[in-house]
């Protein structure tokens, strides 16, 4: 990177990169140090949904009413909501790493307290707080996960971190069981316990943390150009040492001026004014989720006591199969995020999930349903919601420009939950607590109408981002400054040239794209024939344009997932035809799958067999098909 006469504009390729790098330990390291923020987050709720009617019952140590746990439900995503607000302006104003340490500390100290909880006010209190350090992490976290991330497993790690809030849920829910059995901790002592647990894995992710950089995108936004560089040589020299191959050039550079602190009516000025549509299907998106999970997830254990006859000793083995489904859901779907693409998978999602809702409350007002057949139509449900709910985050975090990310997802986390995750939990609490099951019906309703209007709104202003970087899907607001001001041009001009192909590149550029149109094309095909052109969803075929000033191919050519699945099925391609058949776990390591990132192996492999490059000899062994692809340039042994 170097910086121009004109000070302070820059032209950088750290971004690039950064989307460059094939997975490595360091992006475990990130998965492990940032992603946990959802456990603890999955720990918090579902503690509270496992021991409600314990705190309910004499002898608790605290007198609360079901309405009263709706109420705490709410005072916990009110916290959430101010905290996300408050520390969403500092993250992108301090960096990602100070503030993600600080917001944790906060929930350390708050979980602590809720376990000395005397009284309803306290506890209230408690939760407030908790709420605010775990509303001031959704900002830090998902802008440095996304910062970090290459953009072509952006989307499938994205939904499996989000996803691991329900890891923290089934470890809630198992370690509420001895808590919650009277002959081992008394009825006032167990259900304290299960919050101060909280703080022990804290403490650890907080341990995991220090080794975790500052985003190098956010440090160059803000002029620490060396210490930007710095770290990408770290990284680079790190997945070197780690892969032995070489990277790849840098695929575009950008050209900024760093700027000082992005205000919340900036943001709001860029959302509203250039961006409204992607606004729109911001705020509904987070109304949709937050309604239907704050008020199923803090009242299930009430809803089971109370309408079902289950004992609040058995409460927690239901929540651990709410939790698995809920998992599941990010974990099975999340690569179809990436390959499918964002408007489909988001639209279904949500759409689906709110079918099964109102089925749910349908059946629940005729009387028909027992405490298996809820928890059934519950899983089914949730295993879709849950990837919807993810990709809300993911898509916030995605679609705004990287200077106001931060403040964008805390102002669309804040205001979408505060509309649904507040009015959640009080409603539903309020249902329950009148013990009339009609109420109860429609409360579910109300959360069915909630998430298909999240759906509605994917399906008309979804924004297809997948594979592409984050450059590309919002330009940076300092970029279109210099674009907009004639005395750059020149510069911009010179960064292109810094981007240029040679005459090569650009032919195997161009057979790349014509196998990418050609692959776009069957697919199209396939998807138009016998009961698949009805499915809900709007298809493949849509526009995103790329970034103003930025150079090569990612801005001329498609989306990036499409470039790399197109290299890693040439990979397979080549290996095969230089070692002849070969089991899969032999072959897997010939092209270096595991650098490509989670579950990208097997989707290369089962295109590179339907496109008839490999032939399937048995279950896991596979041999050259056609005629080896012409082309393409060569790769190395690393795939890359």
């Amino acid at each position: 990177m170097t910086t121009t006469s004109h000070a302070p504009t820059l032209r950088t390729d750290i971004p690039a990169r950064i989307d460059r790098l094939p997975w490595s330990r360091f992006h475990w390291r990130i998965v492990i140090g940032l992603g946990t923020v959802w456990i603890l987050d999955g720990l918090e709720v579902t503690i509270v949904g496992a021991v409600a009617s314990r705190l309910t019952e004499p002898g608790s140590g605290i007198d609360m009413t079901a309405a009263d746990i709706g109420l705490a439900g709410a005072f916990y995503v009110a916290g959430a909501c101010l905290g996300a607000l408050f520390f969403g302006q500092l993250t992108d104003r301090y960096g990602r790493k100070k503030l993600f340490m600080i917001t944790l500390a906060i929930y350390l100290v708050a979980t602590v307290a809720t376990a000395f909880a005397f009284a309803p006010w306290y506890f209230f209190l408690c939760r407030f707080f908790t709420g605010a350090g775990i509303g001031g992490e959704y900002s830090a976290i998902n802008s440095a996960i996304d910062e970090l991330i290459p953009a072509r497993n952006r989307g499938q790690v994205d939904l499996a971190i989000n996803g691991s809030f329900w890891v923290g849920a089934g470890l809630g829910a198992l370690a509420s069981l001895p808590l919650l059995n009277e002959s081992l901790f008394p009825a006032n002592i167990g259900w304290r316990i299960a919050f101060a647990a909280g703080a022990l894995i804290g403490l650890g992710i907080l341990l995991v943390r220090r080794h975790v950089p500052e985003s190098p995108r956010w440090l160059f936004l803000h002029g620490r150009v060396e210490e930007a560089e710095r770290i990408v040589d770290q990284i680079e020299a790190e997945v070197h040492a780690e892969t032995g191959g070489e990277l790849p050039p840098p695929a575009y550079v950008i050209v900024v001026r760093p700027r000082g602190n992005v205000r919340y009516r900036d943001l709001v000025k860029t959302a509203f004014k250039r961006y409204p549509n992607r606004a729109i299907l911001g705020l509904s998106l987070f109304i949709g989720q937050a309604f239907l999970y704050n008020a199923v997830t803090f009242d299930l254990g009430t809803i089971l006591s109370g309408f079902f006859g289950v004992s609040s000793s058995a409460v927690p083995y239901f929540m651990m199969l709410f939790a698995f489904s809920n998992f599941l859901g990010p974990l099975l779907l999340g690569r179809l995020f990436d390959t499918v693409g964002r408007i489909p998978m988001i639209s279904s999602t949500y759409l689906g999930s709110a079918a099964l809702v109102a089925v749910l409350g349908l059946l629940m007002r005729q009387g028909s349903l027992t405490a298996s057949s809820f928890m059934a139509l519950i899983m089914a449900t949730f295993f879709l919601a849950s990837a919807g709910a993810s990709s809300a985050y993911l898509t916030v975090s995605e679609v705004f420009p990287m200077e106001t990310r931060g403040l964008a997802i805390a102002l669309f986390y804040a205001t979408g939950t505060a509309i649904g995750g507040i009015t959640g939990p009080v409603l539903f609490g309020q249902f329950i607590h009148s013990g009339q099951v009609s109420l109860v019906a429609t409360g579910f309703f109300i959360g069915a109408a909630a998430m298909a209007l999240g759906g509605i709104a994917e399906l008309i202003f979804g924004v297809r981002a997948e594979g592409k970087p984050l450059e590309n899907i919002a330009t940076p607001l300092t970029a279109e400054e210099v674009e907009a001001n004639p005395q750059r041009q020149g510069e911009i001009q010179a960064a292109r040239e810094l981007g240029r192909d040679t005459e090569q590149q650009h032919l195997d550029a161009r057979a790349r794209n014509m196998r990418i149109l050609r692959r776009a094309a069957e697919r199209a095909e396939h998807e138009r024939r016998g009961l698949r052109r009805f499915r809900p969803g709007p298809g493949r075929a849509f526009y995103s344009p790329g970034q103003i000033g930025t150079a090569g191919t990612t801005s001329r050519w498609h989306a990036a997932s499409d470039e790399e699945l197109d290299r890693e099925v040439d990979a397979i391609d080549r290996a095969l035809d230089r070692h002849g058949p070969t089991r899969v776990s032999t072959l897997a390591r010939y092209v270096g799958s595991r650098f490509w990132g989670p579950g990208r192996f097997g989707r290369a492999l089962r295109e590179a067999e339907a496109e008839g490059h490999v032939e399937r000899l048995s279950r896991d062994n596979y041999r050259p098909g056609g005629p080896p692809r012409g082309g393409s340039r060569p790769v190395s042994a690393s795939g890359r």
